[in-house]
């Protein structure tokens, strides 16, 4: 009887495994993208291309043509996707727009992102929704359009830069050695944001390249962190409760963490000062009380999370595009000297005393030009998700479920000719200026260039974060010419930010200035 009754199970279960295959082919036939398999669906294809992933997925947006769900298209990933088993794809600047703006209501995070970054982020900004992102959106709003906030910045991205990185680029220049310039950059805009965010300067950008216990696991925290999101959540959280796999690493490095960061808070209690955590002490939260030393922490390393990784992975893509476009290079190189020559003089000598001070970096208009182009084609955010709070029909007319996730891929709308032309993926920072050629284009910064995201949560250090960045290219090329190590090759690392997976080995040749 029990013999039999087992029997009966097994048949029971797998008609229904059956059944389910059976469905999930026929409905997933009629999805436009990837070849669907029964049962597995897309999986298998996801697999083998996961090396190449975003590079996989702006081909699959590039076959859909012009037809009614144009340059979109929904993946069938059972088990991984929460809804029906479909993943909706899009890079239709109308669909993205409907996305970030139109509709923002109904698509946040969603609690499959946050639960992921929960133990980082906590409710910090860049993990939150509603009301507790709002109130913290505001107050961050606030700081970020004063002046002050700008030359503090500036101040830190110059003594970095004259103190640290021209003497490791010229000592590395003098004995002929080869530098990781993607290490370097993530050291300094590392070095740059803590100063920003909690006034202190953890100097991990020096000549000996010291581990700091707490840049090293930020770091480790933040890539396991990711793999979250590639798992089912029943996985990483069996992993969280047995204590092993990332979810090991997790836990040690949040422990780091979160000890330093009261440290640097307990020091900011003792001695306010203008950073941003300083502010953020003196601000109301939700309920008009002061925030928390917890919630503090996780707003803290939100802004250092943010601040870190994407402008220094869009310096290293520049410095590398940049190599392999030499005339390019030298209209950047005589556009810094103009502006040089205008503040301090024709004496080429006086212009390597000081890195460039912010008001002169934002008279570099071709610059600002060059490094969009390198967003456009390399953006630091590939892609990003939303959660759909309700049934909703995108203005393509794709319709996508409560529940679902939709996933807009940045990193496909810079390649798409529908967008950006025939010319889309060549490098030419000449599509960002004004008919003149004397003036950045904002008509091309909107909708179809999402690099600092759009719409309610655009980033808010979008400027400081230019200025920056134009104020290390041109410190490194007003100095140096570039050269790629033979052999060396650059690829994409598989992460939710766009690293370069071998990092960027470089010869610097000290460049003769008139």
């Amino acid at each position: 009887m029990e013999l039999e009754s087992l029997e009966f199970g097994f048949n029971i279960a797998g008609a229904a495994i059956f059944g389910y295959a059976i469905w999930f082919y026929l409905l997933a036939r009629r999805l436009s993208g990837p070849r669907v398999l029964p049962l597995v669906g897309s999986l298998p294809f996801l697999f083998m291309n996961r090396r190449r992933i975003h590079d996989w997925i702006a081909s699959n947006l590039g076959a859909t043509g012009a037809s009614s769900t144009y340059q979109t298209y929904t993946i069938a990933l059972p088990f991984l996707a929460r809804k029906q088993g479909f993943y909706t794809v899009t890079c239709h600047p109308k669909n993205i727009e409907h996305v970030l703006r139109t509709r923002f209501d109904n698509y946040p995070k969603g609690p499959r992102w946050q639960a992921a970054f929960h133990d980082l982020l906590g409710q910090g900004i860049f993990n939150s929704d509603g009301e507790a992102w709002l109130v913290q959106r505001k107050t961050a709003a606030l700081e970020f359009t004063t002046r002050t906030l700008r030359q503090a910045m500036g101040r830190w991205v110059n003594r970095t830069i004259k103190n640290r990185l021209w003497r490791i680029l010229d000592q590395a220049s003098n004995e002929k050695k080869p530098v990781d310039m993607q290490d370097l950059l993530l050291r300094l805009t590392f070095d740059n944001i803590c100063g920003l965010t909690f006034g202190k300067d953890l100097e991990t950008l020096s000549p000996e390249l010291p581990k700091n216990p707490f840049a090293v696991a930020f770091d480790t925290v933040t890539e396991a962190t990711l793999k979250r999101l590639l798992y089912p959540g029943l996985l990483w959280r069996l992993q969280r409760v047995l204590g092993i796999g990332p979810e090991k690493r997790i836990k040690s490095g949040i422990r780091i963490v979160e000890n330093y960061m009261k440290e640097a808070i307990e020091a900011r209690k003792q001695a306010p000062s203008d950073d941003l955590l300083s502010r953020f002490m003196r601000k109301k939260d939700v309920g008009g009380n002061n925030f928390t030393s917890v919630v503090l922490q996780r707003i803290a390393l939100n802004f250092v999370l943010a601040g870190r990784d994407t402008s220094s992975v869009a310096l290293s893509w520049f410095f590398w595009l940049v190599m392999n476009h030499q005339e390019i290079e030298q209209k950047i190189f005589d556009e810094i000297s103009m502006v040089l020559r205008n503040t301090r003089g024709p004496d080429s000598k006086k212009w390597l005393q000081e890195p460039l001070m912010f008001d002169e970096a934002d008279k570099l208009i071709y610059l600002k030009a060059a490094l969009a182009e390198t967003l456009r084609l390399y953006p630091s955010m590939p892609q990003d998700f939303k959660y759909v709070v309700q049934d909703d029909v995108l203005p393509d007319g794709t319709f996508v479920p409560n529940g679902s996730t939709v996933t807009y891929s940045i990193y496909s709308v810079g390649r798409m000719k529908t967008i950006w032309g025939d010319d889309c993926m060549e490098f030419r920072p000449e599509r960002w200026l004004s008919p003149q050629g004397d003036k950045f284009d904002p008509a091309k910064d909107g909708y179809k260039f999402v690099a600092f995201n759009a719409g309610p949560r655009t980033c808010l250090g979008k400027d400081l974060a230019y200025l920056q960045m134009k104020s290390v290219a041109s410190a490194v090329l007003l100095r140096y010419r570039l050269s790629p190590v033979p052999g060396h090759r650059v690829e994409q690392k598989m992460s939710l930010t766009l690293f370069m997976k071998n990092g960027l080995h470089v010869y610097l040749k000290p460049r003769l200035l008139a």
